[in-house]
């Protein structure tokens, strides 16, 4: 195929529309349901109340705000792609910001700007002079007009993660995995909802041990994913896997929208209960970290070298164990001795280095 049809087919699944909206109409698509910022995914708005004030300043300025994108469902509801933080931002101020129960968030309370010292403490509706906003000024930030752009519901069913994954990606302060739920969310909610219902396993916490910032940032997510992902994997798959993070979207995303996606997760779940099960039985908040050989015991934090080899060299065998075709081995010795083996040290870097060649270890 030439470059010529290359673009002509991938631009013939992408249908779009665009126009100036003023910020009071956003207001009351959001107010009637018409606007769907995810409010699930609160957790990942981090902007600061200095960084919401610089916002309302420039509106207030006339600064120009950058393009907010959104996708049209099925249904005509917009979800928002891009512009999560500057909408969420504007109705928190207007007091119309509700959270993933439906409860309204306390208003804004504005910090004082480098143009706009006076800002300090105002609010959208207040009793007091001093801390009101003003008609005036909130007229102004209604009648502001923020660009819109609009990719239709005719358009394929990836294009709209794709454009969240390209618009998010670069300069973002979310971890992969974050990017990789709210894509998960817009493809199939019940699908990001298992793999988080997965993650509360008490086994698997216990296991991962992880660090408060770690699960900050959704790693606990990520290693559910990649166990979900890689479980079946055959080592020539892996060979071929180049950027980790893309690979993952691109699998869970496929199997997201799969016709058989019900039967699936019914047996990687399985896999993933008895998985740490069995690794909580024999080495729980041990089961990841180094074994130090000469002091006879294990050291430091979680590993993704040695979370590879056995929580995916357990769970690859799993039909095996469960159909007692395969007895289970003793899971503590081999976590010992995984670190004397050569072979493991010499692919157990990042990635998926400790799966290639290894990975199966628990035939």
């Amino acid at each position: 195929m030439s470059l010529d049809q290359e673009i002509a087919e991938r631009r013939s699944e992408i249908h779009s529309d665009g126009y100036p909206m003023s910020i009071g109409e956003l207001i009351n698509l959001y107010r009637d349901d018409e606007l769907d910022i995810h409010p699930e995914f609160q957790r990942y708005y981090r902007w600061s109340d200095e960084q919401k004030s610089r916002l309302i300043e420039s509106i207030l300025l006339g600064i120009p705000i950058p393009s907010i994108f959104v996708a049209q469902r099925d249904d005509g509801v917009w979800d928002v792609i891009d512009g999560l933080q500057r909408l969420s931002t504007i109705f928190q101020l207007v007091g119309e910001l509700k959270d993933e129960n439906g409860e309204y968030l306390p208003q804004l309370v504005l910090k004082r700007t480098r143009y706009l010292p006076s800002l300090e403490g105002k609010r959208w509706d207040s009793e007091s002079v001093e801390t009101a906003m003003g008609s005036t000024n909130q007229l102004l930030i209604r009648r502001s007009k923020i660009d819109v752009k609009i990719i239709l519901r005719e358009s394929s069913e990836s294009s709209k993660y794709e454009l969240f994954q390209r618009l998010n990606t670069g300069g973002s302060q979310l971890s992969g995995q974050e990017l990789r739920n709210v894509m998960l969310m817009m493809v199939n909610a019940d699908t990001y909802r298992w793999i988080s219902e997965l993650s509360r396993d008490e086994a698997f916490q216990a296991c991962i041990s992880l660090s408060d910032k770690a699960l900050q940032e959704q790693y606990d997510l990520e290693l559910v994913t990649r166990f979900v992902v890689f479980r079946k994997l055959q080592e020539s798959e892996l060979r071929s896997v180049g950027d980790i993070g893309e690979f993952l979207n691109d699998k869970i995303i496929e199997l997201a929208q799969s016709e058989d996606i019900r039967s699936r997760i019914k047996v990687e779940e399985e896999a993933f209960r008895f998985t740490f099960f069995h690794l909580h039985e024999a080495l729980a908040e041990r089961s990841f970290h180094r074994y130090d050989r000469d002091r006879g015991r294990h050291l430091g934090g979680f590993l993704i070298s040695a979370f590879e080899p056995l929580a995916l060299g357990l769970g690859f065998n799993y039909e095996q164990y469960s159909s007692k075709k395969l007895e289970l081995p003793n899971i503590e010795t081999i976590s010992k001795e995984l670190w004397s083996n050569p072979t493991f040290r010499q692919n157990s870097g990042g990635g998926i280095g400790g799966l290639r060649g290894f990975g199966r270890m628990f035939h």
